[in-house]
């Protein structure tokens, strides 16, 4: 039934596309846009940029949120400060954006994977555990799909352990766990503001750090490690790089962020409609339906046996609904299997890996557009 589905699908629509994700802009941004062109400050550091930083501060209770370029420096910065290096081990999961272990071995660390949860799709904490070893100096868990990693259970290994713990809470700005924002706690915190994201600076991201004497540190690791005196002269202390945010990107920012609780209640919204009206005889695979922790930033379900992705892509895009596929099983590309890697470790990821494929989700998808996705 399911594949003779797909072929029914594959009959051209003439409506109007779906695509798989579309920014909300309020309107502020082009505003803050003309006032940071019209001051003739563009670049990063500036009143916009100070004040994106304030009101993030703000959002998540933070006490000190840093703007970089993208998530990615984010976490090498974060890893840095973790003093991460050769001979080190980080545990991450598989299923997650290549960035995420890209960035422990560009810190010259060996990456550990440990497989994911069925249900939650997010790594397993009991297999975190068990691949602990005396080299293992951080964890690296991802809130998939913008459902948080069990923060709880997350923090007390950590601690039991010594270990540092790096989120990669890319796409789960907004999310919660024990009524409190994420990034509101914790160690060391990463946000992505790409523009698939909840809200967005077009590129973008930010680091939460929870340390005076840290967030100093990534001031100086992300502008060139250039210290600035009074009377106009200066020093260099480390070798930073160049991560400091635009004030035009900051101003995309500035104009999201208010919106940001407004997109996430709608983006609930619709992942509820999903779930009333996808048709379950279908046998399609859908996700934990926590509407307690998660901002849905995406709205993943798995195809089931027999019928193969890129048909079913292409069936839909024929239609002219856009699908997604996050995220491949990461430890089967090529770069990890030449680290030893292999088919089979991860049975979870890789199954869902395979068959996971990702539904348009946006705030201003309208009622009738789940309907017709479903």
């Amino acid at each position: 039934m399911a594949l003779a589905s797909v072929r029914r699908m594959t009959e051209p629509s003439a409506l109007p596309p779906i695509p798989f994700n579309r920014p909300a802009v309020t309107g502020r941004e082009l505003d803050y846009m003309q006032q940071a062109i019209a001051n003739g400050h563009l670049s990063g550091d500036g009143a916009f940029t100070k004040r994106c930083h304030a009101l993030l501060e703000t959002i998540t209770g933070a006490p000190k949120v840093l703007l970089t370029t993208s998530c990615t420096h984010a976490l090498e910065m974060a890893l840095l400060l973790a003093g991460i290096g050769a001979g080190d081990e980080v545990i991450t999961t598989p299923l997650s954006w290549v960035a995420t272990a890209n960035v422990v071995l560009r810190a010259g660390a060996r990456v550990v994977f440990a497989d994911v949860d069925p249900a939650t799709r997010n790594i397993d904490l009991a297999l975190v555990e068990q691949a602990i070893t005396p080299r293992t100096r951080a964890l690296l868990p991802v809130d998939l799909a913008g459902l948080p990693v069990d923060r709880d259970r997350l923090h007390d290994i950590a601690r039991r352990h010594g270990l540092r713990v790096i989120e990669d809470a890319a796409q789960s700005m907004g999310a919660s766990w024990g009524g409190r924002p994420i990034g509101s706690f914790g160690d060391l915190v990463s946000f992505s503001f790409h523009a698939n994201k909840n809200m967005t600076t077009s590129e973008g991201g930010c680091l939460v750090v929870n340390d005076a004497a840290e967030a100093r540190a990534v001031e100086l690791w992300r502008l060139q490690g250039v210290e600035r005196h009074a009377d106009g002269g200066m020093d260099v202390t480390l070798p930073g790089g160049k991560h400091n945010l635009t004030d035009v990107a900051a101003c995309i920012g500035l104009g999201q962020l208010p919106q940001l609780p407004a997109f996430n209640a709608r983006r609930r919204e619709l992942a509820r409609r999903y779930f009333a009206e996808l048709d379950r005889d279908l046998g399609l695979g859908l996700p934990l339906a926590d509407f307690e922790h998660g901002n849905w930033h995406m709205f993943q379900v798995l195809l089931p046996e027999g019928v193969e992705r890129g048909a079913f892509i292409a069936a839909m895009k024929a239609r002219g609904i856009g699908i997604g596929v996050h995220y491949p099983a990461m430890h089967l590309f090529r770069l990890f299997r030449e680290l030893g890697w292999r088919a089979g470790q991860f049975p979870h990821a890789e199954r869902i890996g395979a068959r996971s494929v990702t539904l348009p989700l946006f705030p201003a998808m309208r009622d009738a557009d789940v309907t017709r996705v479903a």
